[in-house]
């Protein structure tokens, strides 16, 4: 008995951890200053951590109330229906809800390169092919309409991210409806904005209320903190959004993440304290780091230092975690999770010894 041929599967390679990489080098985890997976440095909303807590002795029901509650209360702040909010265990959980809608087997859908792994993962799990729209370095990973329409081909799905990880650029909302009105009436526009809360741009969102082929990606787990509950939601076009019950696996978000994301909808100050901590932490990246950067919308900063892999296991050998972007066809490049100041500047020094010493 063996599984079916998943020879064309990649493996998701996440940012390390902090206790994988203390293990492998024989280190106390409270050595480390991890800015490897653009997690939230302040930690939780402390009204989500509340929440939690309060409502950890209820597990033992099915999530049902809370749902419906978070549901209605995302809704309202988009001034969306509720029927048009699909919510999910993260942005990934999502992804898998918008192709088990869409995706009839063998139908495409076009990601950036680089961009998240995921999109292209989920579309092979649902039977779908993937191509991809390449974003140039040399033109510092621009997003315009005419580039991805470039290599469009009719394909069911095309993914935009803004701001894009890792190189955090953005695409304005024009461009976006440029892109739009390039395609054909059957394909949806997806644009992923989970570090969307980073950004001074309007959401796209807006587009949601005037076009029926735009969809936008949300997640709790960065400028609100709740990575470790998986939390998503897609905010789909009106028209289509009753598909949502059709795919929708029986109480997939767990009751804990409903009460914690309820909670952080209500925490501004948590989100306007993260905020304003990830552009301090960029500005001092783009200041004090002794390589090239690229301008970041997001919680992180891209750089290029050269020997990506050999940069990243060195500074990680003197305590400090960074993303080693290789695995996005960036060898030369290391992306840096913005932190507290002292983690900021202590990243910075590390990586400036390594790239010093190479």
């Amino acid at each position: 008995m063996r599984p079916r041929d998943l020879s064309d599967y990649a493996v998701y390679q996440a940012g390390r951890g902090i206790e994988e990489v203390a293990r492998e080098l024989g280190m106390d985890p409270e050595e480390f200053v991890v800015l490897s997976s653009n997690e939230n440095p302040l930690g939780p909303s402390p009204k989500a951590i509340t929440a939690v807590r309060e409502h950890a002795a209820g597990v033992h029901r099915y999530p049902k109330s809370s749902h419906v509650d978070l549901v209605e209360a995302i809704a309202e702040k988009w001034d969306l229906a509720p029927e048009q909010v699909w919510l999910a265990p993260g942005g990934d959980g999502a992804l898998d809800y918008l192709h088990r809608a869409l995706l009839d087997p063998e139908d495409d859908v076009l990601v950036p390169d680089p961009g998240f792994a995921y999109y292209a993962m989920s579309a092979r799990y649902h039977h779908g092919d993937v191509a991809t729209y390449p974003l140039s370095k040399a033109d510092d990973f621009a997003q315009t309409a005419e580039n991805v329409l470039d290599h469009y081909d009719g394909e069911r799905v095309v993914y935009c991210i803004s701001p894009h990880s890792p190189v955090g650029s953005e695409m304005p909302t024009d461009e976006v409806r440029k892109l739009a009105e390039g395609t054909d009436d059957d394909t949806l526009v997806v644009v992923d904005e989970a570090y969307g809360e980073f950004s001074r741009s309007p959401s796209k969102v807006e587009l949601l209320r005037e076009r029926d082929d735009v969809a936008v990606l949300r997640t709790f787990s960065k400028a609100y903190g709740l990575a470790g509950l998986r939390l998503g939601y897609v905010l789909a076009p009106e028209s289509w959004a009753d598909a949502y019950a059709r795919v929708n696996t029986p109480f997939a978000v767990n009751e804990l993440a409903c009460r914690g994301g309820l909670a952080a909808l209500n925490d501004d100050e948590h989100v306007e304290r993260s905020v304003e901590a990830a552009r301090t932490s960029r500005q001092y990246i783009y200041d004090y780091l002794d390589a090239p950067t690229w301008e970041s919308a997001g919680n992180f900063v891209l750089a290029e230092v050269g020997d990506a892999a050999a940069v990243t296991d060195a500074a990680q050998r003197e305590g400090v975690i960074v993303r080693d972007c290789t695995s996005f066809g960036l060898p030369e490049c290391i992306r840096i999770t913005t932190g507290t100041e002292e983690q900021t500047e202590r990243a910075v020094e590390v990586v400036n010894e390594v790239v010093a010493d190479r």
